[in-house]
């Protein structure tokens, strides 16, 4: 985006004609014919200054409006891309949660499969004396003749009741044997059942943990993205705060240049009106003299005609209706220059000081020295420090001048005291205030610029005091 300078190089350059001291008569009506034509062509020119600045400030107004509804629309992406970016956060954080869980779930996992392996190995052992007595049994049964040794045993019995006896012990063998058998069978499928199942709930919970953390992989790619945009319009954000800073600065400076312009207007009415009012009354002389020389035509003597005609224009010549020739006006100085501001020593010339441009000419004063108007002319402007472009300037003062055709503008900075208002006439030598050290000032002292034609923010019409001062 372009940047918006300051641009009061417009404003004094065809302004203001001096308001001579000198009186009415020392101009002609031709001269003050010339000089009012002059004004009106300068009142069109700032008329049409002004109009291209309103249609600055129109189309900068639209292009704040523009930047303000892209702010707007930027500022609801950025709350939406922030709302779900804190939703992701709190997805992966739930993630982590899941996971940790899992992750507890698969250790509680490892403890019972550790506990379950323990008792396996008991069942194992249980399993492995159950079958050492089983073949124990068999191999004594095989080495007694089989089954038919319970037979044996029952046959064997001496009476009734040892037959029962023999018969209830032989059942009571034969039952053991078969609950020994039965529960070696039920102790091999619970430990097989057991390890199947361990197995399957670990594998399980090692799968979902598997599938957490996939989730929580495309959850932080989502953040990581999320992170990018909002990135992203945070800085067309922030771009745009700045081009709205830029287009608020250069809208202020327009209304400033606007506020001095309407000022330089009503220098240049003011003039006018002044030269109007000096043909005036020259053309009011004009016909007193006129009507004086008649007079005294009618009442000389037809006989002492050329000796009355002579006296008439000698005495008409020293009549009080023709004002006296003055003296040239000060800020003439018969060449033309102007006259230094200030009594004091220079301390710091006009041009490339401490690595940038100083475009004026500073005067080392105590605080309170009487500072004067190099050349007659017109106030356009008084304590403008807020003005854009004059900060630094603290107390100020500029005043236009006419000298010989040519416009100038003198400027006189870091005042401490200021005694002249805008619109306010002044004449070489007037004081106008007194030096100070206000502002950007590195100690008392007064800084004087002299432009030919208006000031503007950029000094771009500023010249060496030295070659106007005599």
């Amino acid at each position: 985006m372009r940047k918006f300078p300051v641009l009061l190089s417009t404003i004094v350059a065809a302004s203001t004609i001096t308001l001579s001291t000198t009186s009415i008569s020392a101009e002609s009506t031709t001269d003050l014919n010339e000089k009012i034509d002059a004004l009106q062509q300068q009142q069109k020119q700032l008329e049409e200054k002004q109009g291209k600045l309103q249609r600055d400030t129109d189309k900068t107004d639209k292009k704040i409006n523009k930047n303000l509804d892209k702010q707007g629309s930027v500022e609801k992406e950025i709350h939406s891309i922030d709302t779900d970016l804190q939703k992701t956060l709190e997805q992966i954080t739930t993630k982590e949660t899941e996971i940790s869980n899992t992750n507890q779930q698969i250790e509680e996992l490892g403890k019972q499969i550790q506990k379950l392996k323990k008792e396996i190995t008991i069942l194992k052992e249980r399993i492995a004396k159950r079958e050492g007595l089983l073949k124990d049994r068999l191999r004594n049964i095989q080495q007694n003749g089989g089954s038919m040794k319970y037979i044996e045993v029952i046959l064997g019995s001496k009476s009734f009741g040892d037959f029962i006896s023999r018969s209830s012990a032989v059942n009571t063998i034969m039952d053991q044997d078969k609950s020994i058998m039965e529960q070696h069978e039920a102790d091999k499928i619970t430990v097989e059942k057991n390890k199947v199942d361990v197995e399957n709930k670990k594998s399980e919970v090692e799968e979902r943990k598997q599938s957490l953390q996939a989730q929580k992989q495309d959850l932080v790619a989502l953040k990581g993205q999320l992170d990018k945009q909002l990135s992203k319009k945070e800085t067309l954000m922030a771009s745009l705060e700045e081009e709205h800073k830029e287009l608020e600065a250069y809208k202020v400076s327009v209304e400033e240049e606007q506020e001095i312009l309407a000022q330089q207007a009503e220098a240049a009415e003011k003039a006018k009106q002044l030269a109007q009012s000096q043909k005036s009354e020259l053309e009011q002389l004009a016909k007193e003299k006129a009507a004086q020389q008649a007079k005294q035509e009618k009442t000389k003597p037809k006989s002492n005609n050329h000796s009355s005609s002579a006296n008439s224009s000698s005495s008409s010549s020293s009549s009080g209706g023709s004002a006296p020739a003055p003296a040239p006006a000060p800020e003439q100085n018969m060449g033309g220059d102007m006259m230094y501001p200030i009594s004091a020593p220079i301390t710091s010339h006009y041009g490339t000081r401490w690595g940038s441009m100083h475009h004026g000419t500073d005067f080392g004063a105590p605080i309170g020295t009487p500072v004067r108007s190099a050349a007659s002319g017109v106030v356009i402007m008084t304590n403008s420090a807020s003005q854009a472009g004059m900060s630094g300037y603290g107390n100020v003062i500029l005043v236009s001048h006419n000298i010989n055709g040519q416009s100038y503008t003198t400027l006189y900075a870091h005042l401490n005291s200021i005694g002249v208002s805008q619109g306010q006439t002044v004449s070489a030598g007037q004081v106008i205030g007194a030096s100070g050290n206000t502002g950007q000032s590195t100690g008392p002292h007064l800084h004087f610029e002299v432009h030919r034609g208006g000031w503007n923010g950029s000094k771009s019409n500023s010249i060496d005091p030295m070659t106007v001062l005599n």
